[in-house]
């Protein structure tokens, strides 16, 4: 492999993503050419524990046998087919079995619609909450609320829930339904941010078709956590005012934080569910927005009634394949139950991180743990410090901004999670020895 050739052609023609030119053009580039399991492997042959799963999405690993047995299986048959006026087996088998797994309650999700992408995802439940009211002469429900420091994708529907951000504020005059709920001092008190969404719903719920949520933990944000009594609170608020709770699970979902949805933690079932990245086991593009009984009766008539939305790649035999696998390995290799064994040694390393001078809100759940090392937010440089010398004791630990955290693999082996987290542990330790 020609390492210096792949950088050259790499930084004279990619354009790589949330990498501004300068960092593009000076930082050492770290060239991957093989995944196996939970280790990246570069040009140099090197192993790395991979401790984000590749931005989340990896949640069994790389080239899990199972997983890839079932996209060369399914690609030899019929790798794709438009489904327009038409269905395909994987398609029709996939969304009964993610109806059977998804959160139960006081309402149903009951039907799927497939995308490509988690903020498609995002973007078809915020079409399908939009027209399904206003076909049905709630006409005056046209806003949307979410959470400050919510993420919900890079498209223009999706940049607009929430607050103007990093990734956001230079696109303000293309958004729309901005959250116009009071805005609070301190976005960590959950109380006066829930009090804000609550109260702008009994003052003007009228107006709204949905309130879009990341259930429990906030992740581009920086893996803020909030108390679930607060989610069953909007749950109750939404319900009140006759808008939409929408689950943003596409990080969340998939047993991240110890249970198949995070929504599950506060026993609530939104009427939108958005799934993606750990639904595909990171091989393929894949996601579906999940649909209770309710959301779709409003779309029943003729055409001119119908969603008139989809995509080429709508079901792909490959990605639906796939994702049937997924779910059969999370069934048969008890991935919740053995993930949520692990939990309490990420939760007991990040309690002591938390301790260690200079290192503030360390917090955790399931298979996740942060801690800050600054208050600089997504533009710190403290995180990127410890990226630096995690690599070099071989570990990849991409921060955001000033938060360091580990999102690894859900099966990932004891004795590597414990060197994972002792890597961690150690990075941490000597970037904030160092000042």
């Amino acid at each position: 492999m020609d390492r210096d050739r792949i950088v050259r052609l790499d930084r004279a023609h990619v354009w790589r993503p949330y990498t501004s030119s300068e960092d593009h053009a000076t930082r050492d580039d770290f060239v991957i050419v093989e995944t196996e399991g939970p280790f990246l492997i570069d040009a140099d042959g090197r192993r790395y524990l991979d401790a984000t799963a590749s931005w989340w999405c990896a949640s069994l690993g790389y080239r899990h046998p199972r997983l890839v047995k079932a996209l060369t299986k399914q690609a030899a048959v019929m790798p794709h087919v438009g489904m327009g006026g038409a269905t395909h087996p994987q398609a029709a088998e996939l969304a009964a079995e993610l109806v059977e797994v998804a959160p139960k309650g006081d309402r149903a999700l009951e039907r799927v619609f497939f995308s490509d992408d988690g903020s498609t995802s995002v973007e078809v439940a915020l079409k399908m909450a939009f027209q399904g009211f206003a076909q049905n002469g709630e006409t005056r429900r046209t806003r949307f609320l979410a959470l400050p420091g919510g993420y919900h994708g890079d498209t223009i529907g999706a940049m607009s829930l929430g607050e103007l951000d990093e990734f956001a504020a230079c696109f303000e005059p293309l958004l729309f339904g901005k959250n116009d709920a009071e805005p609070v001092q301190d976005p960590s008190d959950w109380g006066a941010v829930f009090d804000g969404l609550v109260g702008e719903l009994e003052a003007r719920g009228d107006t709204v078709a949905a309130v879009v949520v990341e259930p429990i933990l906030q992740g581009a944000a920086g893996m803020r956590l909030y108390p679930a009594e607060q989610l069953q609170r909007l749950r109750r608020a939404c319900d009140a005012a006759g808008c939409l709770l929408i689950a943003d699970e596409v990080f969340t979902g998939f047993g991240r934080t110890g249970r198949m949805w995070a929504c599950e933690h506060a026993g609530v079932v939104p009427d939108l569910l958005c799934t993606s990245k750990a639904l595909s086991g990171g091989l393929l593009p894949f996601a579906a927005t999940l649909a209770t009984g309710a959301v779709y009766d409003r779309f029943r008539g003729d055409a001119t009634r119908a969603l008139l939305h989809g995509h080429t790649f709508f079901g792909n035999p490959l990605g639906a394949a796939v994702a049937r696998e997924v779910l059969a390995v999370y069934r048969e290799e008890e991935i919740l139950a053995k993930a949520q064994a692990k939990a309490s040694r990420v939760a007991a390393c990040f309690q002591r991180l938390g301790e260690l001078p200079g290192a503030r809100r360390a917090r955790w759940l399931g298979m996740m743990g942060a801690v800050d090392l600054g208050d600089e937010g997504y533009f710190g440089t403290k995180g990127w410090e410890v990226w630096r010398e995690a690599k070099r004791r071989g570990v990849s630990l991409r921060p955001l901004g000033d938060t360091v955290y580990v999102t690894p693999p859900l099966n990932l082996e004891d004795g590597m999670l414990e060197e994972l987290l002792g890597v961690v542990e150690g990075s941490v330790g000597a970037v904030l020895a160092a000042g």
